[in-house]
């Protein structure tokens, strides 16, 4: 009975005290919850990837050498991923799901912005996927590097050699372009200047544009093209991500025009 009586006596003084409080209006006994010192930084937008270019993977490394964490990582990498979340592609149609009945997968759901350099050569699904995704808003890099000037220390015929020369999508017609490649151009280096960004070329290919949302620098080795609600930039020279040049096709380790044209690509 008496712990009853406590109990009971306790539960009105503080029943009492909040109603004084209420009402006196003195908000400023009440503790206010702890303000958090933990900087919140913005997640990186995702950046689908699909490449036959040693700019993820080092160039030659077997398969088992990847999984332990072996090879020097491409210098191409750290700049990419400094700017985006690299989402790695093979293909760019629906995958169809392992169990029967199971649902297709497709690799271009939830990304906004996607590059395909110097692919090894697109698929007609491929083709028919990227030209929904585009045209549905999507932000697409396209490189068709007609005749590529890096070196690479791999035999003709190797499965892990970039492809040389660029097999030209026919979705690029359908989006009102043609590249062609002039045989007798000189093979000296030069820069091309794109949205203010120094861009080095080398036996670059010519893009010419028919459509009226492309841009004006036409024909040119860049284009960037409205297509749909999204938009298309093709370049004809994968020289920018192969070398790392400054303007007079030196090699050097001054790589902001590569981040620079990755950023006006994608503004």
């Amino acid at each position: 009975m008496l712990h009853r009586r406590t109990d009971t006596l306790a539960a009105g003084l503080v029943t009492a005290v909040a109603l004084t409080l209420a009402g006196c209006g003195n908000a400023s006994v009440v503790a206010e919850p702890e303000q958090s010192t933990q900087v919140q930084t913005e997640p990186k937008p995702k950046l689908g990837l699909m490449t036959s270019l040693p700019l993820y993977w080092p160039l030659g490394t077997e398969f088992a050498d990847l999984a332990g964490g072996g090879g020097e990582v491409p210098w191409q990498r750290p700049l990419l991923e400094a700017q985006h979340d690299l989402v790695l592609l093979d293909t760019l149609s629906p995958i169809p799901g392992f169990a029967p009945n199971a649902p297709e997968t497709d690799p271009l759901e939830g990304l906004k912005r996607l590059a395909v350099i110097q692919p090894r050569g697109l698929s007609p699904a491929d083709n028919v996927a990227l030209d929904d995704w585009v045209r549905a808003g999507g932000q697409l890099l396209l490189v068709l590097d007609p005749m590529l000037t890096g070196h690479y220390d791999l035999p003709l015929g190797d499965p892990r050699r970039p492809s040389d020369v660029a097999l030209i999508p026919p979705v690029v017609a359908r989006w009102g372009m043609e590249v062609t490649f002039d045989d007798a151009q000189s093979v000296e280096p030069r820069a091309l200047t794109y949205k203010g960004v120094s861009v080095p070329i080398a036996l670059s290919g010519e893009i010419n544009a028919q459509s009226e949302g492309c841009s004006e620098s036409n024909p040119s080795a860049i284009i960037r093209c409205e297509i749909g609600e999204g938009a298309v930039t093709v370049i004809a020279d994968a020289a920018v991500f192969e070398h790392r040049a400054d303007d007079a096709g030196n090699d050097t380790v001054n790589d902001s025009g590569f981040q620079s044209l990755m950023a006006v690509i994608f503004e």
